[in-house]
């Protein structure tokens, strides 16, 4: 692995320092943004068009390429940047028109899993900054090579857990690790859903609009079928991850977060496939523990099928210390002492506009120590998912090592850290 950057000093001071910005200073760096323009594309628009929204209202940046292989949605996205009063971008299918594009700083990354670190990738390569999606790769390899393209290219590279930059997620994160709760040992997330059926899939005509061989991209080729395009590729090993890889990332990083670890020593999966009988080949009700040096446990419970969670909330993280717990949700913190009872609380958004406005500062200084999710911190967090898939496929706990988080005496299990590639098309720095 590379040299790793000293980011929870920073967090730590971004969090003391956080409010304390005057008004005029605040002025002053508006003026300055709006005469060093930021130019971004945006592949992906689905997920995409809520950030591309989010970039173009920051001052001084121009969102140029709004990227799908669906040239309907490419269309439509545009339009709707347009009539939200922002500059119309151009609409095209093809991402590789972003980066040869002299004028472009940075890549933002929407795509189905199988693309988010292939093309960050190729965004560094190309001299491109890159605001990634998470998880930020398909499997722990492309994840550490796209840690090595950031560092050779020198590039900022930020993964999409806005809950980073949250304000108040900052503030309690902050009085955990100040002791306010005592020592952390335990830190428990969940997610919860009512998703239903995708049915059986048969093999069907390519639509006209979508450009279905650069959809695939780096992925090995498989037919087009009925029941996969445009979201339901999350459920197939082939492309996606799982709800573990698409929800549980952003739980589980807020734990690695406020415990203060980064690569466990034991992973344990459990769960399967109980609702539905149809193409979903991810676990839909999964359960899974990660044990860490220093007397240290991260839990996650997934319910793709009941939306009744943990806390009576579809989503949240709670963190366990001596003298009381954490609860860190969608409405911001609350802190408990030994006897359960509210010590503080405070309401937050979900930090997605403070998220990509720290991105677009970090691109202006060219220094991706400003980055609140630096790329090798999403890689941590992201890897924790594919832990927990790999433990799930395999049927068993996974032994890892401490400074990396490689698999240890499991040739089986090591085979999930990569995936093959369609010739061409493997991650290169």
């Amino acid at each position: 692995m590379t040299e790793s950057l000293d980011r929870r000093g920073f967090l730590e001071r971004t969090a003391a320092t956080a409010g304390v910005v005057a008004t005029a200073a605040v002025s002053a760096r508006a003026q300055e943004a709006a005469s060093n323009k930021i130019v971004v594309g945006v592949m992906g628009l689905s997920r995409g068009r809520s950030l591309a929204g989010s970039f173009a209202k920051l001052p001084g940046v121009e969102v140029k390429y709004c990227c799908d292989v669906d040239t309907k949605r490419a269309g439509s996205a545009a339009e709707s940047m347009e009539k939200a009063g922002h500059k119309k971008p151009q609409a095209i299918a093809d991402y590789r028109r972003i980066l040869d594009d002299k004028d472009i700083d940075a890549l933002v990354c929407a795509t189905p899993n199988h693309w988010h670190a292939p093309a960050s990738i190729m965004a560094c390569t190309a001299g491109k900054n890159a605001y990634v999606e998470k998880p930020c790769c398909h499997n722990p390899y492309e994840g550490e090579v796209l840690i090595k393209a950031a560092r050779r290219h020198n590039r900022c590279v930020q993964m999409g857990n806005q809950r980073r930059s949250a304000k108040r997620i900052i503030e309690g994160i902050k009085l955990v690790h100040e002791g306010a709760i005592g020592r952390p040992y335990y830190s428990r997330s969940w997610y919860a859903d009512s998703r239903g059926p995708i049915g059986k899939g048969v093999p069907a005509k390519v639509p006209p609009h979508i450009d279905y061989e650069l959809w695939q991209g780096p992925a090995p080729r498989q037919p087009y079928v009925s029941n996969r395009l445009h979201y339901t590729w999350h459920w197939v090993w082939h492309y996606g991850n799982g709800e573990l890889g698409n929800n549980g990332i952003h739980s589980l990083d807020i734990c690695r977060w406020a415990l203060q670890v980064d690569y466990p020593v034991r992973v344990t999966s459990s769960g399967g496939r109980y609702r539905f009988d149809d193409d979903q080949e991810t676990a839909d009700t999964h359960v899974v523990n990660f044990e860490f040096e220093g007397k240290k446990q991260i839990m996650w419970e997934g319910m793709s099928c009941n939306r009744h969670g943990i806390e009576r909330s579809g989503y949240g993280v709670t963190v366990h210390a001596e003298d009381g717990t954490m609860y860190l949700g969608p409405g911001g913190f609350v802190q408990y002492d030994n006897r359960d009872k509210v010590v503080r609380e405070a309401s937050a958004d979900d930090g997605q506009d403070d998220h990509i406005a720290n991105f677009v500062a970090a691109v202006r200084e060219g220094n991706p120590m400003l980055l609140n999710s630096e790329i090798e911190e999403g890689h941590k967090s992201t890897l924790l998912c594919h832990l927990g898939n790999i433990s799930h496929r395999t049927g068993r706990a996974l032994h890892c090592d401490s400074s990396d988080g490689h698999i240890n005496d499991d040739k089986e299990a090591m085979s999930y850290w990569k995936r093959d590639y369609e010739p061409g098309w493997e991650p290169k720095v």
